[in-house]
């Protein structure tokens, strides 16, 4: 009975620690634009800075345990709706990967409307569950 008890226990402790949820960013997680907002008017070329709150940065096929605590960007550029969720995302002109875990890119697009969104993808380019994405953002280039 006094085995069992500390195994009990054990399982207890092991699933409040940070391991029970490796993988997962928290629901407070989130993505964003750090210098641009929705209906900014930018002159090509154009920095385009990610912010992250609640998860970290690692880069793209990262094998060691910090793969379970963060990882990298993929900017979607005048993508009309959503990659297949349950597939790596795809890599495109629409879909900008940044496997160095960088925060920022300089971009030249051509002159009108464009809409930018980040999603967050794991160490195999997958999303995240839950789904860390930004706000869709449009955008005028000069």
């Amino acid at each position: 009975m006094k085995i069992a008890l500390h195994s009990l226990l054990a399982l207890l402790l092991f699933s409040l620690t940070p391991w029970a949820t490796a993988h997962s960013p928290s629901e407070r997680a989130r993505i964003f634009f750090v210098n641009l907002q929705d209906g900014a008017v930018v002159k090509n070329p154009f920095r385009v800075q990610f912010g992250i709150q609640g998860f970290g940065i690692v880069p793209a096929g990262t094998k060691d345990q910090r793969r379970h605590h963060g990882g990298h960007f993929h900017l979607l550029v005048d993508v009309p709706q959503l990659p297949d969720l349950e597939e790596p995302i795809p890599r495109d002109a629409r879909h900008l990967h940044f496997d160095e875990g960088e925060r920022e890119t300089i971009l030249t697009l051509s002159p009108g409307v464009h809409t930018l969104q980040l999603l967050l993808g794991d160490e195999a380019h997958e999303p995240f569950e839950p789904l860390l994405i930004s706000e869709k953002i449009r955008i005028v280039v000069q």
